[in-house]
């Protein structure tokens, strides 16, 4: 089943313009797929796959000599799970230098060391893009606006990741199979982390807190971890794509609380394995959290892929008043509130509306959430 990804347009936008391109995503969420469905069978192609050790011990001491001799009548050179080859960033950095007829694309399960590596060498000669679990415009073009409305609840439950949408019937085999293997490879590897246990149950204490302001000295408690740990944690976990915070939003009042943050998880389906929930819909206490999570994530994705440049934050008071999610795009505001139930009323703050009156308000619920999710690539990039 092949679904059309958007950042393959963007991609084929952006070749040979003399920039590698470099697309992060979590493991499995169809970088290489994509990679292969747009190269494959084409001539004057080179593939190297970080994860193999073959590949890792030709690129241990590259040097221009080398690729020289390697890329021989190559047109593309593809890097794939490049984060675990060492000094990744240099090594892209020579061929960029050198030879400048060649594209080179380079991907990444996590930020963790590719980022590290490749964006101070690779400054002003990159693209960078990321690739999320599928969207619901990706997923609405290919089954159709009312097909996919109709497997909301499934998304809410299983989430979006290609494999998990492919195998109708498999959802939760899959999905615990990605949370034991696959979810945090390169946080074991890259930081020796021997007690994933302790990364799981910090998972498992924000997969309750989803839509709710997070303490990191409650979450230490919880996982009987000590604060500074649990911070590199959620860093790392951030880095690796398994969730993304949200800070809050803070100009006019002084009782808005201008430290905290949500946590969300960059899929549902990951979500609800990590605390072994797949209950239907219709009989989750949860459900609310869950709208929020799919929501926000859902927005996060159509702004990557549209190329926007709105920022996202939550806004909240000392008195509890608060708007679930407001994005900021040069200066202009606006806010959301996320309602399951379309029939529930919306309070918006006065306070908010008072600070911030020129805000567009919106509520976004299940039954015209579509409206908000298009996608229509940007040309400003």
């Amino acid at each position: 089943m092949a679904i059309n990804r958007i950042i393959s347009d963007i991609v084929t936008k952006k070749l040979f313009q003399g920039k590698a391109i470099i697309l992060i995503g979590a493991r499995q969420v169809g970088k290489t797929t994509l990679l292969k469905e747009h190269f494959s069978g084409k001539e004057n192609v080179l593939w190297l796959n970080g994860d193999d050790l073959e590949t890792r011990t030709l690129m241990e001491n590259i040097t221009v000599e080398r690729y020289r001799s390697m890329l021989g009548g190559i047109r593309i050179l593809i890097i794939d799970e490049a984060q675990r080859i060492s000094d990744i960033g240099l090594k892209c950095k020579l061929v960029t230098d050198n030879f400048p007829d060649i594209q080179l694309i380079v991907t990444g399960s996590s930020s963790l060391d590719l980022a590290n590596k490749v964006n101070e060498p690779l400054t002003g000669r990159k693209w960078e893009y990321r690739l999320f679990p599928l969207s619901y415009s990706e997923l609405a073009t290919h089954f159709g606006a009312l097909q996919e409305w109709k497997k909301l609840p499934l998304r809410l439950i299983y989430g979006s990741y290609p494999d998990v949408v492919c195998h109708p019937g498999s959802e939760k085999e899959i999905l615990n199979n990605l949370t034991e293997s696959y979810l945090y490879k390169d946080i074991l590897i890259w930081e020796r982390i021997k007690r994933p246990d302790k990364i799981v149950r910090l998972l498992q204490a924000l997969a309750y807190q989803v839509g709710s302001e997070v303490s990191t000295n409650e979450l230490s408690q919880m996982v009987e971890l000590d604060r500074s740990t649990v911070d590199k944690y959620i860093n790392l976990l951030e880095e690796a794509q398994v969730i993304f915070r949200l800070g809050t939003y803070s100009r006019n009042l002084r009782t808005e609380i201008k430290s905290g943050r949500k946590i969300y998880f960059n899929d549902n389906g990951i979500r609800n394995a990590l605390i072994g929930n797949f209950t239907d819909i219709d009989s989750r206490a949860d459900v609310g959290a869950l709208w929020e999570n799919y929501m926000v994530s859902e927005l996060r994705k159509k702004n990557a892929y549209t190329l926007s440049y709105a920022m996202p934050y939550f806004w909240r008071t000392t008195q509890q008043q608060e708007i679930d999610y407001v994005e900021d795009c040069e200066g202009k505001l606006t806010a959301y509130e996320f309602k399951w139930n379309p029939t529930k009323k919306t309070k918006v703050s006065k306070s908010f509306l008072s600070a911030y009156p020129n805000t567009e308000i919106h509520t976004i619920h299940r039954e015209n959430y579509m409206d908000y999710l298009s996608t229509t690539p940007s040309n400003n990039r």
